[in-house]
């Protein structure tokens, strides 16, 4: 039996190695089919080959990232506390006793040179001191500030100049490309600071090897020593272990170019948490079987065209005693060879890009130098399985089709195509309710990998019954005219071809649409939840700090030049008192008013019937469960501003106001025209006061307690100016806030603006997708009508001999690509809308068994991604129009 095997596994080893040798072959023949193949293949394996050779640079050891961060020294120093440390071995991280522990406070350089050995030197380092400077008519505050002479060799060694200089005093700064870019200026210009105080000259462009971003280097002398301030270290010789414990021991960290010793280390480990994320790595492997099944739908249908181009020669090997699983191996070795080539190639190129784009890479998605050249072996070997499982895998279908092919017939050229069973519809109608189930179980889990493995076993299902319905749709195209009849016949007689094509466009628009439905869904529930803090247009300027309000002439003329403002209204506070460390005042809700239920119980279906008809537990906007008041002492000329009532509402509550009482917003508070207010401080205990209140509901996302001085003065409050408010000419634009930002820059100043409902961010991801989509779609209408006119040359010829005109190849090829494009967009936007519904719908009754129940997620459909993909097949249905040859050709001429 043993020699028996051995002979077997020799048969199959010959067998393969034959198959190889032919497919080999069949590649050089077709050479277009072998490009479109290997293009489809190469481009994600590239993509793919570059994503991870780049990260994989992007890791840097421990040994690079000290040499990014410490340049030229030998090592940085940060007093951290007054107490022995423990820190970790390359000083990333630190622990201690925090008991005792005692602030370190401010710390001279003479103070670290005492710790170190004779002959050591230490050169401060800020790594973040606070910077902004005018660009043009606004205030840029987003550039990230250094402070370290560059002058000396250790802080040189930080940075890599571009051009220019060191910065040799307070009035020289030196910037980063992107900081040169961001404010606007060139080598040699001034940068004036935002309060317009102070200037400085730009003298050198340099960046820091850890942060590409905008960064400005300014010199150390006027700049005081912070407890964030760290040293840089030049030692005569190097950090041994003496040294690293002596410093620990007075509460200094160390960064060094060697570890810490290990038995004076501590490791640092997130307790409680698995360091593998089960339900992140679920998804990943979903979303890579996702773009595998896609690769698999768009390779396939050349795979078949291969196979009945071939079906002769495959006729002759099985004439010449080839069995099934010869010819099966022959189609598969198609599927090897194109897909290691296909593999090959692309990680060629993939890591070839990402060595070359490794500096774009670094500047503009990682913001930080990278460590050195190396690749990812193990990562480069998994895509590359990947690409050669996927030649397999688009090569199965047509590999089975060719092994139960007619040999008389594949002899004689004739087509005969396979039956298609009812099984293979049964099966896809199992799996889209299949999955359909499994994702609304994992939309009401919770768990996106369950929902991801639900939609693509659903659209599995599709694939499998696709070629069902492509035969249906032949059937009911008798009555059409001749070029749409030829092409659904073509596309029934060929649906081993057609039908991957098909599933390739539902695929991609069925997830684009279920996407774009989800995103718009969110917004429009963000929309109806959406409740401004202040009406639109209005607008605060405070401080609450002991400095006290901003000065009003300014306020005032900034407010009247920049944001159209008429009139600039006080606001005051009301606190316990200087000595009360915690103050709290707010109203007392009445029994009467509470509503039974608490946010966050779980309610039956009873109780909640119960909770919607008590009207103590109404939703809308102007409910509110939190009680979390801001207070404001106001006689009614703050009113109109904080909560945008209706004149007659202000009147009224104006009323109660100068008359000694409160005023609330929320409506549940006030029992009979009276208010109970509790002043909570911390260690004293006061007694709730009922005083005069007026209910003035404002549908705003902020409850306001508004008190008159006589109340606050009965509460036993001090009252004191906060700042002032007033109402814009409109809502502002950001150039109108930026100006105003700019006037009030010399003040000590908050600033609050309300901008109205937030713009949606999701619609330029929502055409992103679309326009994805789109591409997919155009992609496989033009590969699979290509194929289909590669194929029927024979029908054209038969056509030309009959008399047919050059404008029916162009039409015949339109329609050809309108049968892929438009069933394909058609089925995903079903698909699409199905999956999108069985999300939200499971997503709504997770939630609504919660009290308060909470706005449910509509279903929204995007018109715009719609819109683009219902255009996206009249673009491939042109574009095959045009780009077709009009010429039919005539196979044979008679002389």
């Amino acid at each position: 039996m043993s020699a028996g095997r051995g002979g077997r596994l020799a048969r199959a080893t010959g067998s393969w190695w034959a198959a190889l040798r032919i497919a080999r072959r069949e590649a050089r023949r077709a050479r277009g089919r072998t490009a479109l193949v290997l293009a489809m293949i190469t481009l994600p394996v590239l993509v793919l080959s570059f994503t991870a050779v780049s990260w994989r640079m992007s890791e840097l050891t421990p040994a690079e990232r000290i040499e990014h961060q410490l340049g030229a020294a030998d090592a940085e120093l940060l007093w951290v506390q007054r107490h022995p440390i423990v820190q970790s071995a390359w000083g990333d991280a630190w622990h201690a006793d925090q008991e005792n522990a005692l602030p370190v406070g401010a710390v001279t350089a003479e103070q670290v040179t005492a710790l170190l050995p004779a002959g050591s030197r230490v050169v401060p380092l800020r790594r973040w001191v606070s910077f902004d400077a005018r660009v043009g008519e606004r205030v840029e505050d987003t550039i990230r500030g250094r402070a370290v002479d560059l002058t000396d060799p250790l802080g040189r060694g930080l940075v890599r100049f571009h051009s220019g200089r060191a910065p040799a005093g307070p009035d020289e700064i030196a910037v980063s490309p992107a900081a040169l870019r961001r404010l606007d200026v060139r080598l040699g210009g001034t940068v004036t600071s935002g309060d317009g105080v102070r200037s400085w000259r730009v003298v050198g462009v340099a960046e820091y090897p850890d942060d590409l971003g905008p960064v400005v280097t300014l010199h150390p002398t006027g700049i005081e020593t912070e407890p964030d301030t760290s040293w840089l270290l030049d030692l005569p010789g190097t950090v041994d272990d003496e040294l690293f414990r002596r410093l620990n021991a007075q509460g200094v960290l160390v960064n060094a170019r060697t570890p810490a010793p290990v038995s004076d280390t501590v490791t640092f480990a997130a307790d409680g948490f698995s360091s593998v994320d089960v339900e992140g790595m679920s998804v990943s492997v979903l979303v890579g079987g996702l773009g595998l099944l896609e690769v698999v739908l768009l390779v396939g249908p050349a795979f078949a065209v291969g196979v009945r181009r071939r079906r002769r020669e495959l006729a002759l090997v099985a004439v010449a005693g080839g069995d099934d699983a010869h010819l099966r191996r022959i189609v598969l070795a198609d599927g090897v060879v194109l897909g290691a080539l296909g593999a090959t190639v692309g990680v060629a190129l993939g890591v070839a890009a990402a060595f070359a784009g490794r500096p774009l890479v670094e500047q503009h998605l990682y913001g930080a130098r990278f460590g050195g050249y190396r690749c990812w072996p193990e990562a480069l070997a998994a895509i590359a399985a990947v690409a050669v499982l996927a030649g397999v895998l688009a090569a199965l279908a047509p590999a089975w089709t060719a092994s139960r092919q007619d040999v008389v017939a594949g002899l004689a050229g004739r087509r005969t195509p396979p039956a298609h069973r009812r099984h293979w519809l049964i099966a896809g109608v199992a799996l889209a309710v299949g999955g359909a189930a499994v994702a609304a179980f994992g939309a009401a889990r919770t768990a996106p990998a369950v929902i991801l493995a639900g939609i693509v076993l659903g659209e599995l299902g599709l694939v499998f019954a696709t070629p069902t319905l492509v035969g249906l749709l032949a059937r009911l195209g008798r009555s059409l005219p001749l070029a749409p009849r030829i092409a659904l016949r073509d596309a029934s007689r060929n649906r081993s071809s057609t039908a991957p094509a098909i599933s390739a466009v539902m695929a991609a628009v069925a997830g684009s649409v279920a996407i774009g439905v989800y995103l718009a869904s969110e917004e429009a529930r963000s929309a109806a939840t959406y409740r401004p803090a202040l009406p639109p247009g209005a607008v605060l300027v405070t401080n609450p700090g002991p400095d006290g309000p901003p000065a009003l002439p300014l306020v005032a003329e900034a407010a009247r030049t920049h944001l159209g403002a008429r009139t600039v209204v006080p606001l005051a506070a009301a606190d316990c008192g200087p000595d009360a460390e915690l103050c709290t005042v707010s109203p007392v809700l009445p029994a009467e008013h509470a509503c039974p239920w608490t946010p966050g119980d779980r309610l039956s279906p009873a109780q909640q019937r119960q909770a919607r008809a008590d009207s103590r537990c109404r939703t809308g906007p102007e409910d509110h469960f939190g009680g979390n008041f801001h207070v404001v002492v106001d006689d009614g000329r703050a009113l109109p501003v904080l909560t945008g009532a209706a004149p007659a509402d202000v009147a009224a509550a104006t009323a109660v106001l100068r008359a000694g009482g409160v005023v609330v917003t929320d409506p549940r508070y006030v029992l009979d025209g009276r208010v109970d207010v509790r002043v909570a401080g911390a260690g004293q205990a006061r007694p709730v006061t009922t005083v005069t209140g007026y209910p003035l509901p404002t549908g705003l996302g902020m409850d306001r307690l508004l008190l008159s001085r006589p109340t606050a003065e009965r509460l036993g409050l001090t009252v004191r100016p906060i700042g002032w408010a007033f109402t814009a000419d409109g809502v502002p634009d950001q150039d109108r806030q930026n100006r105003f930002v700019t006037a009030l820059r010399p003040l000590d100043a908050q600033l609050e603006i309300e901008r109205g409902d937030p713009a949606q961010a999701g619609r330029p991801l929502l055409l992103l997708l679309a326009a994805a989509a789109g591409l997919i779609t155009v992609g496989a209408a033009g590969i699979a009508t290509g194929l289909a006119a590669a194929e029927g040359r024979a029908d054209l010829s038969t056509l030309a001999a009959v008399g047919a005109s050059p404008g029916l190849r162009r039409l015949l090829s339109l329609c050809q690509a309108g049968v892929i494009a438009v069933l394909g967009c058609a089925l995903g936007i079903v698909a699409g809308l199905g999956s999108a519904l069985i999300i939200l719908t499971a997503v709504n009754r997770r939630y609504a068994s919660l009290w308060p129940v909470s706005v449910p997620y509509p279903m929204v459909i995007p018109w715009a991604t719609l819109a683009v993909l219902l255009v996206v097949p009249l673009v491939a249905m042109l574009g095959a129009g045009l780009f077709t040859r009009s010429r039919l050709p005539v196979e044979r001429r008679l002389d």
